[in-house]
């Protein structure tokens, strides 16, 4: 006589574990309370925020690049070891190690370089700043300082070129200057102005002569006027996962 229900008898069960999460929907799957690492990284003018989740009971392993998952190894007997993914044509490792006092601790190295290195070298590249606009829309606009691409939220903006659009009084190339969705740079003293609006702001990008060698082009963002503090890629990390998303 069994104990079991008829819908829970022996020959109805699975005889292999369930360890996968497959069953489960990407969106259910991300829990940030999961999360032991992040990083934060410029790659190819947009960033990325890079998470892992590991399960130090059952091993599993699971990295996410800006809230999606990209890697999973649901069971794994070795806690430690490397994982290694793609982001864009960049290379991406993250090593666990052992730690003293049974912890473990967390490396990311992108393009054969740890994530300090790299980072660092990408801040002296780029220029960030971040804003939002009334509509509650974030921004996130970079500028990559050895070809200037401008970059809005991961998207590369290109300088517009059509002799049909007229100057208009305050030297933006466009024929409705509230919703042109590209950039005008303007010769003036001194420098030059990259003009370009988003949700109704009018955005003016300076580039000054430093007047030394060492600091070069001085670049200072506008907001319909007023100065936009520079941010550093580092304190992306405090921001919300919603200015790095991607769809």
């Amino acid at each position: 006589m069994s104990f079991l229900s008829p819908t829970l008898r022996l020959e109805n069960l699975s005889t292999q574990p369930i360890m996968s999460l497959d069953h489960v929907p990407e969106a259910q799957r991300y829990n940030k309370q999961h999360i032991v690492a992040q990083w934060c990284a410029p790659i190819n003018g947009k960033m990325y925020r890079i998470e892992l989740e590991h399960g130090t009971t059952s091993g599993r392993r699971m990295i996410w690049v800006n809230g999606r998952e990209v890697l999973r190894r649901d069971w794994m007997f070795k806690l430690v070891g490397e994982d290694t993914f793609l982001i864009e044509s960049s290379r991406c490792i993250i090593r666990v190690d052992p730690a003293p006092g049974f912890k473990y601790e967390y490396s990311l190295y992108i393009d054969g370089k740890p994530h300090a290195q790299y980072t660092e070298e990408l801040t002296r590249q780029y220029r960030l700043w971040l804003i939002t606009s009334e509509t509650g829309q974030e921004y996130r606009i970079m500028l990559k300082l050895d070809t200037l691409s401008l970059y809005v939220n991961d998207e590369l903006r290109e300088e517009a070129v059509n002799p049909k659009k007229q100057l208009t009084g305050n030297g933006i190339f466009c024929n409705n200057p509230l919703s042109a969705p590209f950039w005008q740079a303007v010769f003036v003293q001194g420098g030059t102005d990259t003009h370009f609006v988003l949700d109704q702001i009018q955005f003016v990008l300076q580039a000054r002569s430093s007047g030394n060698k060492h600091d070069g082009i001085v670049h200072t963002l506008l907001a319909d006027g007023s100065l936009v503090p520079e941010a550093k890629i580092q304190e992306i990390m405090q921001e919300p996962v919603s200015i790095l998303q991607t769809n």
